[in-house]
């Protein structure tokens, strides 16, 4: 587990291990979010970043007789 020393400023380091484990690069932009005592940096990517990832999902099943009214 990593952990990180807050500065006078409120300013933390992003330990190497974790900076790319997430990719993230110098400059990018964080969405913070806080849960009671928790804080949850998300990156912010661009939607054309997520173009083709649900390649190969397969979004057929089978539904029940029950469901249909």
């Amino acid at each position: 587990m990593d952990t990180v020393t807050v500065s006078p400023k409120y300013q933390v380091v992003i330990p190497l291990a974790v900076r790319k484990r997430a990719h993230i690069r110098v400059g990018e932009r964080l969405q913070v979010i806080s849960f009671d005592d928790r804080i949850e940096l998300i990156p912010v990517r661009p939607m054309r970043s997520m173009r083709g990832f649900l390649k190969g999902y397969e979004a057929s099943f089978v539904r029940d007789e029950e469901d249909r009214v």
